[in-house]
């Protein structure tokens, strides 16, 4: 099906109108190993050997939600090499990360860049430069210069564990000739839900191309490792009765120490681990906690958690697991406060119950099982909160039951990963090899 020009070349206008804006953000949003130009599909630097293979993820959620799709594609495409884009910093680092962790053999074959910006001159250098024999966009991130330059030069495009919020689709409703433009390019669409299938097609998607796969994100990696370490920090502890709350936002920190003064109050033993979701905020986190009088122990500093510790801030990158399983209920944030919250299985996957704000539209498809099988809990303010903290405190054998139940959800869900990698065989069906 072709495509529209005008709404196109609409959104591409107003991108150059926006550029200064978009610039500055940019020069923030950057690490001093890459170069800034980057944004523009230049100094891309040398590129794993070809032939390869291009996946692009927004940020840290979605690299880590990535990861088995990841491994699945080393393990059935030998003869191919993968590059990873992100658009964020912290996505980046988390992409390094993640590629650190592999063998010698598989880093050769993986290499992190930065996502350019849409501008049509930088998507065609991009992808010209790159030259993958096929796109991998994860969940929302639709770039309709990037999308429309693949599909002229021949590259197929997938969008895999796809997925939209009622929020992003009344939003997207209002650019519909775009949308649809944008989406008569896509090649093969992998939703995770029905509703979400059926949002993507009621802005232009080809009902053809769209195949209801599940959600990768049930397809966790092993977590021994993490709860090892996390137990451990746990016993560094002495054992005290914690609490994890991840992922925090912008005016949540405040409802939630909140809660954890009325946790004290029951539980004077009581740790907080306060994780913010996102790196720029760790000071201003820790002078909340100041101002307020908590005694505060930050774990970028190594110092050691006292008997008089209240709030340990978890101010470092890619430990979150680590620090859900060092507690022993857990919070996911961005919900207490209007924003969508943020993956409620991270923690479950961890064997640990978990809460979470009202706020959970983001998460909706992977929050419902969990809910129905009672390792969820919803509370809508810090009162609520400090209650349910409580009453799994006072009942530790329920909060083993969640934990569990929690569990044995994620392994009842799993099979979204081969039924994505199958789909995507018909893109590379000659380099197909077993898993």
């Amino acid at each position: 099906m072709a495509s529209s020009t005008w709404p196109r070349l609409a959104y591409s206008a107003a991108l150059y109108a926006l550029s200064p804006l978009i610039g500055w953000r940019i020069w923030r949003e950057q690490v001093p190993t890459y170069s800034r130009l980057q944004r523009l599909g230049l100094h891309l630097g040398p590129l794993p050997p070809a032939p390869r293979i291009w996946l692009h993820c927004a940020s840290v959620g979605e690299v880590r939600a990535a990861r088995p799709l990841i491994k699945g594609l080393l393990a059935r495409y030998p003869a191919h090499s993968l590059l990873i884009t992100t658009m964020t910093a912290t996505g980046a680092q988390q992409a390094q990360a993640l590629i650190s962790e592999q063998t010698a053999a598989d880093q050769v074959r993986l290499a992190h860049r930065f996502l350019p910006l849409d501008f049509p001159g930088a998507a065609k250098r991009f992808v010209r430069h790159v030259q993958p024999e096929l796109a991998i966009l994860f969940e929302t991130e639709l770039w309709p210069n990037l999308i429309h330059t693949c599909h002229q030069q021949g590259v197929p495009v997938a969008v895999v564990n796809g997925r939209l919020s009622p929020r992003a689709f009344k939003r997207y409703q209002r650019l519909r000739p775009l949308m649809a433009s944008m989406l008569a390019d896509i090649s093969w669409l992998a939703a995770k839900s029905p509703a979400d299938a059926e949002r993507f097609n009621t802005l232009g998607c080809n009902t053809e191309i769209t195949r209801i796969v599940g959600s990768l994100k049930f397809e966790l990696v092993s977590q021994d490792s993490s709860i090892k370490e996390g137990e451990r920090l746990h016993q560094d502890w002495g054992g005290r009765t914690v609490w994890v709350a991840g992922s925090t936002r912008d005016g949540e920190e405040a409802l939630l120490l909140e809660a954890h003064r009325q946790v004290l109050a029951r539980y004077p033993d009581a740790l907080l681990v306060l994780v913010p979701r996102h790196p720029q905020r760790f000071d201003e986190v820790a002078k909340l906690c100041k101002t307020e009088g908590w005694t505060l122990i930050r774990r970028s500093q190594q110092q050691p958690v006292t008997a008089q510790t209240q709030v340990y801030l978890g101010d470092t990158l890619g430990e979150l697991a680590m620090l859900y399983a060092a507690g022993s209920v857990a919070f996911v944030g961005g919900s207490l406060v209007p924003l969508g919250g943020h993956n409620v299985l991270e923690p479950a996957a961890l064997g640990r119950p978990v809460l979470s704000g009202p706020s959970i539209e983001n998460f909706a498809d992977v929050a419902e099982p969990l809910q129905a099988a009672g390792a969820l809990t919803l509370v809508d303010s810090p009162d609520a909160l400090a209650d349910a903290l409580a009453d799994y405190f006072a009942n530790p054998e329920r909060a083993q039951e969640a934990g569990l139940a929690g569990w044995e959800t994620i392994q009842a869900h799993r099979g979204a990963l081969s039924r994505t990698l199958d789909g995507l065989e018909k893109f590379l069906p000659h380099s197909a090899g077993p898993m």
